[in-house]
Formats: C-alpha cells, structure tokens, sequence
C-alpha cells in the first residue's frame, strides 16, 4: 500500500525541467520583457503550480504544450504573464517623490505649460500594480489643487499595467486596512471609507479619487501604447529594473515620445538612467525631465 502511494505521488509531481523553463522563460522575456534568468526557475515552477493545479494538467510539459497551443493562447497566456510579474507596491511608497512633485514638478509645469490650469495635467502611472500608486498620486494631486490659487487645478492620472488580475483589484479599490498604514491619518480620514462590516477590516477609495483615475491594460512591449493623450509626468517605479539595458532604453525612449517637452520620469530608488542612450535629464535623485 505504501508503494502504491509513493507512485501516486510521483505520477502527480509537477517539475519544472531545464527545457522547459527555457521555453518559457524566453516566452516570458519576448512577450513582456522580464529577464528570466535560470536563477529565477524555482520562483517560476512555484507560481505557475497553482494554475496546473487549477486547469488539473499533471506537468509543464504539457501546461507549456497547452499555453502554446491556440487555445491555451486564447484563454490561458494571460493568466501565466499574470502569474509570473511581480506585483509589489504600497501607499506612499518612496515618499520624497511626492515631495519633490508638489514643491518643484506641478509649480514648474504650472508656470512653463500651465498643466492643471489652462488645461488638465495628465500623469501616468505606468506598471500601477493594485493601485496604491495612483491613489497616491490622487491624494497628493487633490491636496495640491486645494492649495492652488483660486483652486483652480485639475488633472488625471491614467493607470496601466500588464496583469489583468492586478487591474480587477485596483479599480475596485478595496484595501485591508493594514495597507492603508503609510497613509497619513488626516488623508484617511478625507479619502477612505471603512467598511460597514467591521469584522472585515476593508477601506475603500471615496469615489472622487476614483473617478480621477483611468485604469487601462497596457504591455510595455507593445509598439504602440495606444494614448491619444501626452503626459506631463510619468511615474515608472521599480518596473524598469526586471528589462535587460536594451529593452530599458527602447521603453524610456517611448516615455520620451508620450511625455510633453520639460514632462518630468519618476523611477524607483534602485534604478538608473547612468550609461542609457536615453533623452532625459537628471534633476534629482530618481527623477529626469525629457529633454525639450
């Protein structure tokens, strides 16, 4: 009897093999362009295990035969390319940022193009994840505008991101409170709404900032991001830091086409633009404007 089980269990054992690995892992780095290097091959085979499990395939070698197949790129691809990005981010994340957009970047664009006076300043929150980014922005942006002479300053943010699960979660807008612990206490008490079930412990955007924010599924490795708009700001925070140098450089240097002349980058505080053939300028640590 105890034979008999051992076999059961390994008939059942899924096992992510070199060959395989490598005929994702290109996939992943074509399609999306994350770096899959062989060290991130356990991460790989213990993300996708749910979804084998989910459609009941017994290995990768078939779930990869399935994926490929016109069906599985249909129905299953997204969920893979869902299962395999990185989708880490709190509120006020890096918080010196903010302070440098509503002290230098909103004045400066304000004075030389007039972003969010005589017209709408756009920003863009590029890899948003679930959302806590550009609910940041929201806040930030709406406690600017109160401030602003005659209150006269509007703006939107759209938000994009490749996950398609992310995205569900972040136009929902729906957040343990335990998240919501960055967020300093006079801005909850404006912006977020608790949950009429206590026992749940949820908070929710107030739908004013909601309505601020367009939500859109966008691959960086798409020729044409499809925007009718041009960007004032671009928020792109420990995205670039998964692309190899020339995937960095042809995604920057779309920014570049999509931001106005002077529009400001915000990357994240491990990541560079130092030896990238890239059009933007260094004005503070993380932060570049493109140049004009």
């Amino acid at each position: 009897m105890a034979d008999e089980y051992d076999d059961i269990r390994v008939e059942t054992a899924a096992v992510l093999s070199d060959k395989v690995f490598r005929r994702l892992s290109e996939f992943v780095q074509d399609e999306v362009g994350i770096k899959m290097p062989p060290a991130k091959k356990t991460m790989l085979e213990a993300r996708l295990q749910r979804r084998l499990r989910k459609l009941g395939i017994s290995s990768f070698e078939k779930y990869s035969d399935y994926v490929f197949s016109p069906q599985g790129t249909e129905s299953e691809l997204i969920h893979m390319i869902d299962a395999v990005t990185t989708n880490k981010t709190d509120f006020f994340r890096e918080p010196n940022h903010f302070n440098y957009l509503t002290q230098h970047a909103l004045p400066t664009l304000i004075e030389s193009t007039g972003a969010g006076v005589s017209r709408k300043l756009v920003l863009w929150s590029a890899g948003c994840s679930t959302g806590e980014e550009p609910y940041t922005l929201t806040m930030v942006l709406s406690e600017f505008a109160e401030r602003a002479p005659g209150r006269r300053f509007s703006f939107t943010i759209i938000a994009t991101d490749i996950s398609t699960k992310v995205l569900g979660i972040a136009k929902g807008a729906i957040y343990d409170e335990e998240k919501i612990q960055p967020v300093p206490m006079p801005l909850r008490k404006k912006y977020l709404l608790r949950s009429k079930d206590k026992s749940k412990q949820l908070v929710r955007i107030v739908p004013e900032l909601r309505s601020a924010v367009i939500f859109r599924r966008l691959n960086f490795m798409d020729d044409d991001f499809g925007f009718r708009e041009t960007m004032d700001i671009v928020f792109c925070r420990n995205v670039v830091i998964y692309f190899d140098k020339p995937t960095q450089e042809r995604l920057l240097t779309k920014f570049a086409k999509y931001l106005n002349p002077g529009g400001y980058l915000f990357m994240g505080h491990s990541e560079t633009i130092g030896g990238l053939n890239v059009p933007f300028t260094q004005v503070a640590p993380t932060i570049y404007r493109v140049n004009k």
